[in-house]
C-alpha cells in the first residue's frame, strides 16, 4: 500500500461520504443484511490503490477505510485483520505528519484551517479513527495533546483574542468573515473538538490540560449561548465584529441539524458533562436539545440527511437519550422517529452517507430496532 495520487473516480470509492460501506455493514450486523453484500461494498472500497498520502482523513483514504473495516469487526470477529492492521500503520504516519504540519503553523502563530482540525478533514476526525482503531497508541495521545494545545492557547487577531480554533477562512462562500471566524459546529468547529476530547475522556484516553480544554469550550458555550422561551440555541459561527461587540449578528436559531445545529452542540455539551460529572450541565444540554426537536422546530429541516437533515438530528437526540438523566429526549424520540421514518420512505436521489440514502437509512435503522448501532458508525459524527 503506497500513497499514491487517486483519480476522482478512485477517490469516491474510498470515500467514507460517497461509499455505502457503513450501511452495507450495520445491516449485516443487524442480519437485516448479508456478509456477501457488506464484503462486496467493502472490495469495491479498495478496489485501487488506497490512498495514504497526507491528505487522508475521516471521509477520505486510509482513515475511512479504517474505520469502515473496524466497524465490521464489532461482533468480535476478525474480519481483515491484516487488511486493518495494514491501514493502521498508515493512520498513524498520516497523524504525525499531519501534527508536524499544524506545530509549523502553530510555531508561525497564524491562524489555520478547517483542514487542519476539523472532523471531516483534520485532526478531529482522525482523532477519532484513531479512538476506534488504536486507543492504545502514541498517535491519539498526540492527537489529544494537539487539540488541549489549540483550545487552551488563544491567538490575537486585529488586536482581538479569539480562540486557537479560529478559522482562516469563510464558512461559507455565500456569507464571507473577513479576518476568519469562530465556527461553533460540530462538523467544523468546536462542538467537534468539545465531544472528541470528551469522548476520549470517558473512555480513559487524558492529557495534561485536557479538562482545562473541556472547561473553556464549555465556558465559550456558556458565553454564546441564547435562551429564549422556545429553548436554548447557540450561533453557528462567531465573526470578528461579532467578538468585538460582545454578541452575536445571528439572530435567531439555525436548522436544528447535527452540522451547526443545537443537536450536535447540545450532544457534545453533554457528553463534556458526563465527562466531568456535571449534572446541571448534563441537564441544561438534554433541554436544549429536546427543545430544538419541538414540531415546530423539526419542520424546519427539509432534508433527510445525517448532515444537515433529519438523520443527524434524530441519531443525536437517540445517543444523547440512552445517556440522559432528564427525561425531555425520551418525550421527543418517538416524535421524531415517525417524521424520520416517513422522509426515508422516499429516495434522494444521491446514495451520500452525509446528505443522501445512505445516512437516511442508518438513522432509520437505528429507529427501527430502538438500539444503539452494533457498528458504531455514528462514531464518525463523534456521537459515541
Amino acid at each position: 500500500m503506497t500513497a499514491p495520487t487517486v483519480t476522482p473516480a478512485q477517490a469516491a470509492a474510498q470515500s467514507l461520504d460517497t461509499g455505502a460501506a457503513l450501511l452495507h455493514v450495520e445491516l449485516a450486523l443487524t442480519g437485516t443484511g448479508t456478509w456477501r453484500e457488506a464484503h462486496e461494498a467493502i472490495t469495491r472500497a479498495a478496489a485501487e490503490p488506497v490512498d495514504a498520502s497526507p491528505s487522508g482523513c475521516l471521509l477520505h483514504g486510509a482513515p475511512a477505510l479504517a474505520f469502515v473495516l473496524h466497524a465490521s469487526q464489532a461482533d468480535g470477529q476478525p474480519r481483515y485483520r491484516d487488511a486493518a492492521a495494514a491501514l493502521g500503520r498508515h493512520v498513524d504516519r498520516i497523524a504525525r505528519q499531519r501534527l508536524d504540519a499544524a506545530r509549523t503553523r502553530i510555531a508561525s502563530g497564524k491562524p489555520g484551517t478547517f483542514s487542519e482540525h476539523d472532523l471531516f478533514y483534520g485532526l478531529t476526525g482522525i482523532g477519532a479513527v484513531l479512538l476506534r482503531t488504536a486507543p492504545a497508541g502514541d498517535a491519539l495521545g498526540a492527537v489529544l495533546g494537539y487539540l488541549t494545545q489549540i483550545v487552551t492557547r488563544p491567538l490575537t487577531l486585529d488586536g482581538i483574542q479569539v480562540p486557537g480554533w479560529w478559522a482562516a477562512r469563510d464558512p461559507d462562500p455565500l456569507h464571507p468573515t473577513p479576518g476568519g471566524h469562530a465556527n461553533l459546529g460540530a462538523a467544523h468547529g468546536a462542538a467537534g473538538i468539545l465531544a472528541f476530547v470528551s469522548l476520549a475522556a470517558i473512555n480513559g484516553h487524558t492529557v495534561d490540560g485536557q479538562h482545562e480544554a473541556i472547561a473553556m469550550l464549555c465556558d465559550w458555550y456558556d458565553r454564546w449561548a441564547q435562551d429564549t422561551p422556545d429553548g436554548r440555541w447557540w450561533p453557528e459561527w462567531l465573526t470578528l465584529s461579532d467578538l468585538r461587540a460582545g454578541r452575536s449578528g445571528q439572530r435567531g436559531p439555525g436548522r436544528p441539524s447535527w452540522c451547526y445545529g443545537t443537536p450536535g452542540i447540545a450532544r457534545a455539551l453533554q457528553l463534556a458533562a458526563i465527562a466531568t460529572t456535571d449534572p446541571a450541565r448534563q441537564a441544561a444540554a438534554e433541554h436544549a436539545l429536546a427543545a430544538s426537536l419541538a414540531p415546530g422546530r423539526l419542520a424546519t429541516l427539509t432534508s433527510p440527511g445525517l448532515c444537515h437533515g433529519l438523520a443527524g438530528a434524530y441519531q443525536a437526540a437517540a445517543r444523547a437519550a440512552a445517556d440522559a438523566i432528564t427525561p425531555a429526549l425520551a418525550s421527543r424520540l418517538p416524535g421524531t422517529a415517525a417524521v424520520l421514518t416517513a422522509a426515508a420512505s422516499t429516495s434522494t436521489g444521491s446514495p451520500a452517507l452525509l446528505t443522501g440514502d445512505t445516512g437516511t437509512r442508518l438513522a432509520a435503522e437505528t429507529a427501527r430496532r430502538s438500539a444503539a448501532p452494533i457498528s458504531g458508525w455514528d462514531a464518525c459524527l463523534l456521537l459515541a
